[in-house]
């Protein structure tokens, strides 16, 4: 299913496998600031990353690691999943885990780029996602991109010390330009 490679302007996008493994990586899911608002949070090992990763691959899911093409270092993920292929719905997420590399559009850059190929090649109708309220830089992006706010989940959970309610919103194929 998800063996193929993509790119965008500054970036490249590469099956999730092994060779992803690593402390950076490890290092991203358990810091507080990176890990802020979504639900794996904290007490990562290699050893854990290493069974979600093989879990990840064997369900042949879409799930790109990010790179950047000047120095092809890994700098976030981004997936698709699941797909209901009767409805042609997908669920996204990303994780732009390299600090140092927030704040330059790359994670506007890959949206876009993996929502391209989700409504041009495998033909979804609509992305889905569940963000929240309180990321304000994850919802401006999103609503700039066209999705919008379908409802609210309340009380979802407690995220930077407090409890807070997730948007659900979602993208159509008519309205991605």
């Amino acid at each position: 299913m998800n063996n193929i490679d993509l790119e965008s302007e500054r970036l490249t996008f590469k099956r999730v496998s092994n060779e992803h493994i690593s402390n950076e990586y490890v290092s991203w899911i358990n810091d507080p600031e990176v890990n802020m608002y979504i639900e794996t949070r904290g007490n990562y090992t290699l050893e854990l990353l290493k069974a979600y990763v093989e879990e990840q691959y064997k369900n042949e899911i879409f799930f790109w690691a990010i790179h950047l093409k000047s120095t092809k270092k890994h700098i976030g993920n981004i997936k698709i999943d699941p797909i209901d292929y009767k409805t042609n719905f997908g669920d996204y997420g990303i994780l732009m885990g390299d600090k140092t590399n927030w704040g330059k559009g790359y994670g506007k850059e890959a949206t876009l780029r993996i929502l391209d190929y989700c409504f041009n090649e495998i033909k979804l109708s609509k992305v889905k996602l569940g963000v929240i309220e309180d990321n304000n830089k994850a919802v401006e992006l999103y609503k700039n991109i066209g999705f919008k706010i379908d409802g609210v989940t309340r009380d979802i959970g407690v995220y930077n010390n407090k409890l807070c309610n997730s948007l659900n919103m979602s993208l159509d194929v008519e309205d991605f330009k």
